[in-house]
């Protein structure tokens, strides 16, 4: 570490600004598609699984400047806790050090995480599969690549067929309140032998839910005939980002059909569905992630519908 840099944790909002400025100056130089804003990063930040003052980590150099950021994502307690690192470094900046740096403050706070809650831990870190020199980074740090996943996109000026239901089941909009807790449920009775699955808390569905860009008419679920949520379809649009891109694009957030009720159509219905309250709402194009191996047939039922793939990224993960 060179001497004339200083590490030190999140001071709170008033670093909001030079972070916004520092991701934004990156995404310039990198084209990567994530710029920020300050509002974005506040509320990244106050989400209930990240503690700000540890998982959070800034370095400046000798007058001040920031010049790389890093944030942790921890899971809930589990058999393994997963620490997704995600950090950006100033393009004059680069080279080898600073990002050593960040992996390393990476793995000392999972470290301290595996002797807190006594179990094994991994960092993880998503990638661009063409972002060359992370990928040089990661593998020369010790990562190894684990898993593959792909963003698809879909126009909606295309047809979009008529949603069928089975028998038996209604598709109505979800009440954040009274919803909450079977919602959760739901959500994690559908993804749990899903690769790399930590349950939803409903602390975490209530947070998520009253942030500005949650829509009610964009979040949909699949009623059985005794009342159980069988199935979801959430989707999202970020007018922030939208004006970023200059695209005009909305999200297949999350979609999931409950154990038991696997293979009779809930998924392509509500696909369906979803993709027509966002063509509803104005949006020209739906874009969403899957993993390459979902064991549901993701893949295989987006292709069926019209999304194409349009860009590959990779887990990496060690163990720390």
């Amino acid at each position: 570490m060179a001497t004339n840099l200083s590490v030190r944790s999140y001071a709170g909002d008033r670093d909001l600004s030079a972070i916004a400025d520092l991701v934004n100056t990156c995404e310039a130089v990198d084209r990567l598609e994530e710029g920020t804003s300050i509002s974005q990063l506040q509320q990244e930040f106050d989400a209930p699984s990240l503690d700000k003052t540890r998982d959070l980590c800034l370095w400046e150099n000798a007058n001040g400047k920031l010049i790389a950021f890093a944030k942790l994502s921890v899971s809930e307690p589990g058999e393994v806790t997963d620490g997704w690192l995600w950090f950006r470094v100033h393009p004059e900046a680069r080279g080898g050090e600073v990002e050593a740096s960040a992996i390393a403050w990476g793995e000392a706070r999972m470290q301290e995480i595996a002797k807190e809650r006594g179990t094994p831990v991994k960092l993880r870190s998503y990638v661009r599969a063409e972002d060359g020199d992370r990928i040089s980074l990661l593998v020369n740090s010790g990562f190894q690549a684990d898993r593959y996943f792909f963003r698809m996109a879909r126009s909606l000026s295309e047809p979009i067929p008529k949603p069928q239901f089975p028998e038996g089941f209604w598709l109505r909009q979800v009440s954040c309140e009274q919803d909450a807790t079977a919602w959760v449920e739901m959500f994690n009775q559908s993804f749990i032998d899903h690769w790399n699955h930590h349950d939803l808390t409903v602390e975490e569905f209530n947070y998520y839910s009253n942030l500005p860009n949650y829509r009610n008419d964009l979040d949909a679920i699949a009623v059985a005939a005794d009342g159980t949520f069988a199935a979801f379809c959430y989707c999202e649009i970020n007018p922030e980002e939208n004006d970023r891109t200059g695209r005009n694009e909305g999200w297949i957030g999350v979609l999931g059909t409950r154990r038991g009720f696997r293979k009779i159509g809930l998924g392509r219905a509500m696909l369906l569905a979803g993709l027509q309250r966002l063509k509803a709402a104005g949006v020209d194009t739906a874009i969403l992630g899957v993993d390459a191996e979902n064991p549901s047939g993701a893949l295989r039922l987006y292709e069926s519908t019209g999304f194409r793939k349009i860009r590959n990224s990779i887990s990496y993960v060690k163990d720390v």
